[in-house]
């Protein structure tokens, strides 16, 4: 599916705010709530809307350590940690990369133990190399949209 501009300043309008009335959006690109709520579905079963998120506040959640793990697989199979990833709550991000590495993963968690217990579990898939947040200094809420035409 080709997105057009309409369909564009509809995606920056919900990326702004993903709880926003259609009617609403509606007024800000002068086409009824109906005919929005109808290039929403559309974008929605054509896979280009995938999800709605919230954003949470590990620290008011009791999530006081964030990690970034740079690892090293030692098979030459990806799928157990890839089970593994899935499965483990504490893994919030994970990203195949290019260069030395196979994955960088973001980890929160609520105590030292808890990092230590998962980076235990974890050497059974690898080696790593682990990088401490001090302080979260940009949280990005909504990705840049860029326009293609």
């Amino acid at each position: 599916m080709q997105i057009d501009s309409i369909d564009f300043q509809i995606l920056q309008l919900l990326n702004k705010n993903a709880r926003i009335q259609w009617k609403e959006i509606g007024g800000n690109i002068h086409m009824t709530g109906q005919a929005v709520g109808n290039r929403i579905k559309k974008m929605e079963n054509n896979g280009i809307i995938q999800a709605y998120s919230i954003v949470i506040d590990e620290l008011k959640m009791g999530l006081p350590y964030t990690a970034f793990v740079i690892f090293f697989m030692n098979a030459h199979t990806h799928d157990d940690l890839l089970k593994f990833i899935d499965i483990r709550s504490e893994i919030t991000e994970a990203h195949r990369v290019s260069g030395d590495a196979c994955y960088l993963l973001k980890i929160t968690v609520g105590s030292q133990d808890a990092l230590n217990n998962l980076l235990n579990e974890l050497l059974k898939y690898g080696n790593y190399q682990l990088y401490l947040s001090i302080k979260e200094v940009k949280k990005r809420y909504n990705a840049t949209l860029v326009s293609g035409e």
